[in-house]
């Protein structure tokens, strides 16, 4: 039996390098690929990606004893390096800790994944099922970043003041949607376990039934919500927004991982990226600042 192991794993991802960093770090998008199979559930009970923040969540499997797993974000190098800890237990009683360092580099229009993972085993050889964990998880991460859409702009405003525009329930529905598109809402919460229910509205007249069901709310850092087709429609992506300031500049980023490939192509070809710059600029009009 081994107790200490040293594993390698490399990805080729069709997805731009600031995607994949994305959808590697965001707490969203960690919630949507970090289970191995179907058969595991991950519940996530903190969360914080940045330098000195932690992760905490746990894996559920019927019949068995969760498993509880701590991340502590070490080093975060945006779309370049990763390093933390990671310490897993059950019942209280620890099994592994491992470091673990991602190593993101750009190839051609997708990137490629390094992934080491330095393991110590302390109840039992942890080896083969860090293997099967890592690879399956990475392999969920590489087909979700395929999927997910990144969307950015720049803000000179202060990241509190953009953050009260996004989420008061008097001013989002004033700017939300691309040029030309209005929104006439049905019911509105904007908080952690609340919902936007509203109809988007286009140049045409057509009307466009939406539905926003919003989980964390970290003020004022990070938003996470569903969004679904119509009043308690399927699923049409999980999405998140951050806000990141450096000298009076707010950088938002907004990223949505659709529920499947097609979707994706198929917004991608109606042009989601430039009708989701629109709407970021006219949030930035909103606010009043270029």
């Amino acid at each position: 039996m081994g107790r200490f192991a040293t594993l390698h794993f490399e990805r080729q991802v069709a997805a731009p390098v600031a995607t994949l960093w994305q959808t590697w770090t965001a707490p969203a998008a960690r919630a949507v690929w970090a289970a191995p199979t179907p058969a595991v559930s991950v519940e996530f009970l903190e969360a914080d990606s940045r330098t000195g923040g932690r992760e905490i969540s746990l894996c559920k499997v019927d019949g068995q004893p969760d498993i509880r797993c701590e991340v502590g974000w070490l080093d975060m190098q945006p779309a370049q390096r990763s390093v933390n800890y990671e310490v897993v237990s059950v019942d209280g009683v620890v099994q592994s800790a491992a470091m673990v360092t991602a190593d993101f580099t750009p190839e051609g229009e997708g990137s490629h994944l390094s992934v080491t993972v330095q393991l110590s085993s302390m109840a039992g050889d942890m080896e083969a099922g860090y293997r099967q964990g890592f690879d399956a998880g990475l392999g969920n991460l590489a087909a979700t970043a395929e999927r997910t859409m990144v969307i950015r702009r720049a803000i000179r405003a202060p990241r509190q003041l953009v953050w009260d525009t996004w989420v008061n329930p008097d001013t989002l529905p004033q700017w939300w949607g691309p040029e030309g598109f209005s929104c006439r809402t049905k019911r509105i919460d904007l908080r952690s376990g609340g919902e936007w229910v509203f109809d988007m509205i286009g140049p045409d007249g057509t009307v466009f039934p939406n539905h926003h069901r919003y989980g964390e709310l970290r003020q004022p850092e990070r938003l996470g919500y569903t969004l679904l087709w119509g009043e308690n429609g399927p699923k049409h992506a999980d999405a998140w927004a951050q806000f990141d300031e450096t000298d009076g500049t707010t950088t938002v980023t907004l990223a949505m991982i659709f529920s499947s490939a097609a979707e994706f192509q198929q917004a991608k070809g109606f042009g989601a990226i430039e009708l989701g710059l629109q709407t970021l600029g006219k949030l930035a009009r909103q606010i009043g600042a270029p």
